[in-house]
């Protein structure tokens, strides 16, 4: 029996063939044989078909549903646009006056995070302002006054004034942290002056470092974002803002980036409580590279004395998996959960410590100047006193107004520290510890070698300004 997949051509052949073979008797074996080989290549050549020429590709069956799991195609956007658009602002600001004594205006985005009237929008946009102005969709207008920025994560706080009892449409935050790449997203703001305009597009991708500040950690989407559209939100499918518009790439065309929003949720208390970003330390070195292994954790190499992490009992050794519940895997990832947060938050940290999961709580202190927290790692350390010390070289005690070689100069104290609790300030000149005089770094190491015979303070004689005076330092 031959296959009924074969071509109408090949089928009346055969038909034809056989009749007339039986005709004279029976089919030759031979001829017989011939034609099941030839029927088994038409079907070979069919199957080929289906999946591409020669299988270079391969075509979904039409018996088989195309559908691709947990992909469902977008349809219309109007009623999620209608959803959200109320709580989208355009900014207006009178700005300072340039060098040319002109005072410019200027345009932005926003979003109302709360009823009673804050607002959410970059830095860039306000920080020059001398007057602010917040349009809502529906026709109104209030005036508004800065809470906090920061300009280094571009993200600033207002507070519109006459709000009243009426509370205004506010937006739901999202989780930064779920998106992935190819999602899709919904930017609304007011480019060049055209309010309420929408663009969509999807997430190209994540944690994008631009080389703008450590800080760097931008979501890169291909939705249009304009001049105008800076401070404006960035919408997933559920109407949840889960970035803040924030930069374009003037280069090309549907490259943008956004803030997190949940690194903005960390941000936005410490705004609110300080009015800009106070950034917490936790006083720690830690090292994410590991090369050879299938999974990046962090190592803890050192801990400071006296900071935050060692009054919490971490080691040096001691595995950090997360942050308040968020998963960590690199330096950039634990320093900025840690910098965002206020002095005095206490903050969750997962340890693994010799197999053994545990939870630790920590109360950050103030992060150092960048200068000090360099210095740290350097020779002019003395890590038990808490104390950052440089050498009175002929250059440096000549800009100071000092004898060479007269003492240590400090230039940086370790908040919390001991140094820091007696009053020891940056710009202080150490002349003696102990009683015993000292003329760079090396006499003051070596002095806190030898001991203070039994006693449990340092006592330090410091040179400030015009005044000598004695400090207690308690190690």
């Amino acid at each position: 029996m031959l296959p009924s997949s074969l071509p109408a051509w090949c089928l009346l052949f055969s038909l034809a063939f056989m009749t007339a073979a039986q005709a004279e008797g029976g089919l030759n074996p031979w001829l017989q044989a011939r034609a099941r080989e030839h029927a088994v290549w038409m079907a070979k050549q069919e199957h080929r078909s289906e999946a591409g020429a020669l299988a270079l590709w391969r075509e979904r069956p039409a018996s088989q549903s195309p559908d691709i799991p947990d992909f469902v195609p977008p349809s219309s956007l109007a009623p999620l646009i209608r959803a959200v658009e109320a709580s989208v602002v355009r900014i207006s600001t009178l700005n300072a006056p340039s060098r040319t004594g002109v005072a410019g205006r200027s345009t932005g985005s926003g979003f109302v995070l709360t009823p009673d009237g804050l607002v959410v929008t970059n830095n860039h946009v306000v920080a020059r302002a001398q007057s602010i102005d917040v349009g809502l969709a529906d026709g109104r207008e209030f005036p508004a006054e800065v809470v906090g920025r920061d300009a280094s994560t571009d993200v600033a706080l207002l507070k519109l004034r006459g709000v009243g009892s009426t509370p205004l449409p506010a937006v739901y935050l999202g989780d930064s942290d779920r998106l992935e790449v190819g999602d899709w997203v919904v930017a609304i703001g007011n480019p060049f002056g055209l309010d309420h305009s929408v663009s969509h597009g999807m997430i190209s991708a994540k944690e994008r470092v631009l080389g703008v500040d450590v800080f760097d950690d931008f979501i890169q989407t291909d939705a249009l974002i304009n001049p105008g559209n800076s401070g404006g939100p960035l919408f997933n499918m559920r109407g949840e803002v889960v970035g803040v518009n924030t930069a374009i790439m003037s280069q090309g065309q549907g490259i943008g980036f956004a803030v997190p929003i949940n690194l903005v949720k960390d941000l936005l208390p410490n705004l609110r409580e300080n009015g800009r970003l106070e950034r917490g330390w936790l006083g720690l070195n830690v090292d994410d590279a590991h090369p050879g292994q299938p999974e990046r954790y962090l190592v803890v190499k050192h801990v400071y004395r006296r900071s935050p992490a060692a009054e919490a009992g971490i080691r040096a050794g001691d595995q950090v998996l997360a942050v308040n519940g968020k998963a960590i895997d690199s330096y950039l990832q634990l320093m900025r959960k840690v910098a965002l947060l206020a002095p005095g938050t206490e903050t969750k940290l997962t340890l693994m410590r010799g197999g053994a999961r545990q939870e630790v709580a920590v109360k950050l202190a103030a992060r150092p100047a960048p200068e000090t927290l360099q210095a740290l790692a350097g020779p002019g350390n003395v890590d038990e006193l808490g104390l950052v010390l440089k050498d009175l070289s002929p250059e440096v005690a000549s800009a100071l107004g000092h004898t060479a070689y007269s003492g240590a100069l400090v230039t940086g104290v370790v908040p919390r520290s001991p140094a820091a609790q007696a009053g020891v300030t940056a710009g202080d000149v150490i002349t003696e510890v102990n009683r015993r005089r000292v003329k760079d770094v090396a006499g003051v190491r070596a002095t806190l070698e030898r001991g203070n015979g039994g006693g449990t303070n340092v006592l330090l004689r410091v040179q400030r300004g015009d005044v000598q005076q004695y400090l207690a330092l308690a190690p």
